[in-house]
């Protein structure tokens, strides 16, 4: 098992896996926390906390969220070609890059909550909104960090960073929060208005994000100034004949990051819009004292989980783009549709048994986890399952269109999956009492939209056609088994025992019936099991059962 094992440590998948257990342990952080919080702000503080999320998303998503990927598309690129001269003077003109980006959005974002805020109809979360401000510029030069590192290879700094900056994150929201609300209280009761208590305490749960986001980038800095020694050493041996000169370098990261911005910015901008419409046709048909509160139900508990299990579509993506770039780099077309097969494989294998144990087990999981309002929050999630995969494969072919240089490609597949969505938003909530159901039907439309319109553009660069089989129809019959299994356990359950039995032993015994079916049916050969993470013991316990 010599060859397997060797090539473990460069097997983008392996880093892709690291990504992918820091993005899942983040978010499951996330989702615990939140869970604390929700009940501390209620719902309607959700509301407030989703609308200044929202536009604070925004203003990352045009400032800086796509400087990691162009970073290490980049950096990766150079690297290749042994210019690691060249590669430290993009790191360099990166940070240069994100100080007046990060630093711009977040003068903004202060400077004009208030008008900011009143775009949604939602003025007091403009309060939130200024505590996100200083988040922007920190993640702004947190993102050349970690893209640094991920052109280079190495994914750890990244995950580590992110675990590191979601748990500081956690325990000052919780404890922000508390404090907030209570504030919030007294000043209600002066002011006589009950919302500036839901309205401070959102506030007071955005803290946790600055403060974790600037631990992040601490650890990220350290580490690189450990390193600097051994990156020096490199730069000394660099006898490229070549060297780029800061405006160059500026042009280049520029002309890289602003089609990644668009594609990025149009993507996700379904939030902040869905948002907008949502409060304006819910006041429009009577329905404006409960939006927020809806729409709370919505984002912080419905939505939280179905976003768990995409963050590893957004880890394998962040991995892939760096090798593939590489491969294009050298002409090397076959690797990289090798590649975008290996990817989009591991993705589905986990993206098809998340969504059915979601949609099976949304109640139980619901009511295990929150407080309030959990009928509508559990129907919410079994509507809006089906998006676990669809984002999964949407997100992971914009960045392997992105990796491969096709930038402008997922922004006109964004544009019109957007207007798609806008047009079954808008009718369905403006034609029918849907409601927030609405919303989440359109989200399908889109991310439907996308999955279908960047295979095509796949196929079309890089003459790329994606196995059926292994990818979709053996996860998809495995996820299915699996099901069927822990719906009638759950059933079963359900008669004599709490929610935490209900939910945590069907997740276990499906897990086992989902691995044993993927095994069995051949969706996973021995050989490709090596180049995931911790794959030798996987082997050997599969070998030791009789699955392999």
């Amino acid at each position: 098992m010599t060859g397997p094992e060797s090539n473990k440590k460069s097997n983008f998948i392996v880093q892709g896996g690291l990504l992918g257990m820091a993005g899942i342990i983040t978010r499951i952080i996330g989702m615990i926390y939140r869970i604390p919080v929700t009940n501390i702000i209620g719902d309607k503080g959700n509301g407030y906390y989703a609308s200044a999320y929202y536009i604070y998303n925004i203003m990352l998503l045009i400032s800086s969220y796509s400087l990691p990927l162009a970073i290490s598309k980049v950096v990766s690129a150079r690297l290749s070609k042994r210019q690691y001269r060249n590669a430290r003077k993009v790191f360099r003109g990166g940070l240069i890059f994100a100080c007046f980006t990060g630093g711009t959005a977040g003068l903004v974002v202060l400077f004009g909550a208030d008008k900011l805020a009143d775009f949604l109809s939602e003025p007091l979360s403009a309060i939130a909104l200024r505590i996100f401000a200083p988040t922007l510029l920190i993640v702004a030069i947190m993102g050349v960090f970690r893209g640094y590192f991920q052109g280079m290879g190495n994914m750890v700094p990244t995950a580590v960073s992110q675990i590191i900056e979601q748990i500081i994150n956690a325990v000052i929201s919780i404890i922000a929060a508390k404090s907030l609300f209570d504030y919030g209280e007294k000043t209600a009761a002066l002011l006589r208005n009950e919302d500036l208590s839901y309205a401070y305490g959102a506030a007071g749960s955005t803290l946790g994000t600055s403060v974790g986001a600037f631990a992040a980038l601490l650890f990220l800095v350290s580490l690189y100034f450990l390193v600097a020694g051994r990156l020096r050493k490199k730069y000394s041996g660099d006898d490229t004949r070549f060297e780029e000169n800061y405006s160059s370098v500026m042009v280049l990261i520029i002309m890289t990051v602003f089609p990644v911005i668009l594609s990025t910015a149009i993507y996700n901008i379904n939030d902040i819009l869905d948002n907008y419409f949502f409060n304006t046709l819910m006041e429009f048909k009577g329905h404006g004292a409960e939006k927020t509160a809806i729409w709370g139900v919505y984002t912080g508990k419905a939505k939280l989980l179905l976003n768990v299990p995409i963050a590893l579509a957004n880890s394998i993506s962040a991995s892939a783009v760096p090798a593939l770039a590489s491969c294009i780099a050298s002409d090397n077309m076959k690797g990289a549709r090798k590649r975008i097969g290996a990817a989009m494989r591991f993705t589905m294998i986990i993206s098809f048994p998340c969504a059915v144990g979601l949609f099976v087990l949304a109640d139980p999981i619901i009511n295990l986890l929150f407080s309030g309002e959990t009928v509508l929050a559990a129907a919410l999630m079994r509507a809006g399952a089906v998006t676990v995969m669809t984002y999964s494969i949407s997100t992971l072919s914009n960045g392997m269109l992105q990796g491969i240089g096709r930038m402008n490609l997922p922004v006109k597949n964004a544009v019109i999956s957007l207007v798609l969505h806008l047009g079954a938003l808008i009718a369905l909530m403006y034609y029918t009492d849907l409601g927030i159901y609405a919303v989440v039907i359109s989200t399908v439309v889109f991310s439907l939209s996308m999955c279908l319109l960047n295979s095509l553009s796949l196929r079309h660069a890089i003459a790329y056609r994606q196995e059926k089989g292994r990818t979709f129809v053996i996860p998809a019959l495995s996820a299915a088994v699996m099901g069927v299994v822990i719906f009638v356990l759950w059933k079963i359950l359900s008669f004599f025992t709490g929610y935490m039995i209900q939910s945590l032993l069907p997740i276990f015994v499906g897990a086992v019936v989902y691995f044993i079916c993927i095994l069995k049916f051949g969706a996973v050969r021995e050989d490709e099991l090596y180049d995931i993470p911790m794959g030798g013991r996987i082997v050997r316990m599969a070998k030791s059962f009789g699955f392999l």
